[in-house]
């Protein structure tokens, strides 16, 4: 596999020599700047994880529906699935660096809105218009990663430290939101991101190299309005449709936003300077990864979801400990994707791909016994196996995707992987959320209980925790113990579904990655497979 970064520029034509030698020559200060890169996805997956130990704190204040709480779990993943391949090709064009700064500060502003909201409609808009600032964030970093690295096998290790940190988050967010949430109200697990985005801000604008396309176009804003519409409303309709069954405004959403996207379609094709180079998903690797990236979160994302309530209101643990429980699944993560690269060369990028799908299927199939009473170290462990199976996959399939295109296209092909991650969120809470939710709701009220009383149980499970504050002992036990059965029956059901979804993506990584691998040098090889030859514009030529 060759390292296409002579695409575009003048005196790419003419070979590896010339100024294309001396941009493949090492960067000074590459891993300085990486250690800037990866506070932002260390933010994105800190704030990802406290939200989840915060719902039982938030519901209890803000008080919202089932369905706000839903929304408030994943507006955030909604806009930024819309927006990010729009901010991706927006960083090509104004510069990666500029956009990850402005958006940094904008993503610190919006948290302390977050912080300090008073509703759930509040919140909700406070998690909107973080996706509006989140959706300039990761594109921006694993962009700058590609133009930073050009050795592949730096590259490799370097995406494997950007996962790892991402890992990290998880891993730092319950612990660190579980002491905050044990010392302070709720919003304080907002506020724990201005200091890492202070930091980033005024380092990273030293020591962060500034890239861009040399030769972009304009950026085409009905592309943008497409994109945003078309996501939002196919989102938006499936999610609805699952809560609430058929109603009057899904059809019109569904049809709506099935013909944005498909307006968008069209409308890359024709454009001299796409939003999206279409041409991306010719190449077979980048298109089995990209479906991989999906298929794998849509399937793990409803149960992670849970996870924290199922921890917190069934296990009736702290904060603190809920969130040590969770560690071990990023502590494999991190691992994972630390070795991933060195591993996918010595196996194959596909065997490491399927293999770590297959693991995380098998263990949401462990999952699906879990009941109130199962024990920490069985949690643990079936954690810690998703870890590292996640871990071991989307670093691999994030190193084919930036390896499969030009680096000036490296901000829309990033933008590519993270819409596919946030859509699999989105689209994993809305469907399979909404299973757990449909199955909770469906518990009958226990003998003695009002029927007003197990109405607002059935809004939510934190709802029923506050529900039974209010009872006679012995009613409130029975009413606690109706909701977190039925609790507990929509995880596992939502278990099920989900290592279904991720065995099915196993095996369509194990073929639609034949042949894949990661190059060991930026010394160009010869296409040995047609479905790997060179994409429009790249001037290069891939090993499959």
């Amino acid at each position: 596999m060759s390292d296409p970064i002579a695409a575009g520029r003048p005196g790419a034509a003419s070979g590896r020599a010339g100024s294309a030698h001396l941009d493949e020559q090492p960067r000074p200060g590459r891993w300085l700047a990486l250690s800037v890169l990866v506070l932002a996805v260390l933010l994105v997956g800190v704030d990802a994880t406290v939200l989840g130990l915060a719902t039982p704190f938030l519901s209890e204040d803000l008080r919202p529906s089932g369905t706000q709480l839903l929304w408030i779990g994943d507006v955030y993943s909604f806009v930024i699935a819309g927006l990010l391949v729009s901010m991706g090709s927006l960083g090509d064009r104004v510069g990666r660096k500029k956009l990850l700064l402005i958006g940094s500060v904008a993503f610190g502003a919006l948290s302390v809105f977050a912080a300090y909201a008073t509703s759930p409609s509040m919140m909700i808009v406070a998690r909107a218009l973080q996706g509006v600032a989140g959706a300039t964030l990761m594109p921006s970093t694993l962009a700058l990663i590609r133009n930073l690295f050009h050795d592949p096998k730096e590259r490799s290790l370097a995406i494997g430290i950007w996962g790892a940190m991402a890992s990290a988050g998880t891993a730092v967010g319950p612990v660190l939101g579980g002491f905050l949430l044990g010392h302070f109200w709720w919003g304080s697990v907002f506020l724990i991101n201005l200091p890492v985005m202070a930091l980033l801000v005024v380092v990273g604008a030293k020591v962060i190299p500034e890239s861009r396309n040399p030769a972009p176009g304009p950026w085409d804003v009905p592309s943008v309005l497409l994109s945003l519409v078309g996501m939002v409303g196919v989102v938006y309709a499936v999610k609805e449709a699952a809560v609430h069954g058929l109603r009057w405004d899904i059809g019109p959403a569904a049809v709506v936003g099935l013909l944005a996207l498909l307006l968008f379609v069209r409308r890359q094709l024709t454009l001299e300077a796409p939003l999206l180079n279409m041409k991306l998903f010719h190449h077979r690797g980048f298109s089995g990864a990209v479906l991989a990236d999906l298929l794998t979160i849509l399937g793990m994302s409803g149960l992670v979801f849970f996870l924290s309530q199922f921890l917190q209101m069934v296990q009736m643990r702290s904060p603190l400990n809920a969130g040590l429980v969770e560690l071990p699944a990023a502590v494999g993560a991190v691992g994972a994707g630390l070795a991933a690269g060195w591993v996918a060369r010595r196996l194959s990028v596909r065997l490491v791909v399927a293999g770590g799908l297959a693991v995380v299927g098998l263990s949401l199939a462990g999952c699906m016994a879990l009941h109130a009473d199962t024990g920490t170290f069985a949690l643990c462990t079936l954690l810690f196996a998703v870890g590292i199976g996640a871990g071991f996959a989307f670093t691999v399939t994030a190193d084919v995707i930036l390896s499969s295109v030009p680096k000036e296209e490296a901000g829309a092909a990033s933008a590519v992987s993270e819409t596919a991650y946030e859509l699999g969120a989105a689209l994993g809470i809305a469907l399979l959320g909404s299973i757990v939710t449909s199955i909770y709701q469906g518990f009958a009220t226990p003998v003695g209980v009002p029927e007003h009383a197990a109405d607002a149980a059935r809004s939510s499970l934190g709802g029923a925790v506050e529900t039974v504050g209010h009872l006679p002992a012995d009613q409130g036990v029975t009413l606690l113990k109706a909701a977190q059965d039925s609790f507990v029956s929509g995880v596992d059901t939502a278990a099920g579904i989900g290592a279904v979804v991720l065995l099915g993506a196993a095996v369509a990584a194990w073929f639609l990655l034949r042949g894949q691998a990661l190059a060991d040098s930026v010394a160009p090889e010869p296409a040995a497979d047609p479905e790997a030859a060179p994409m429009a514009g790249s001037g290069t030529t891939r090993h499959p």
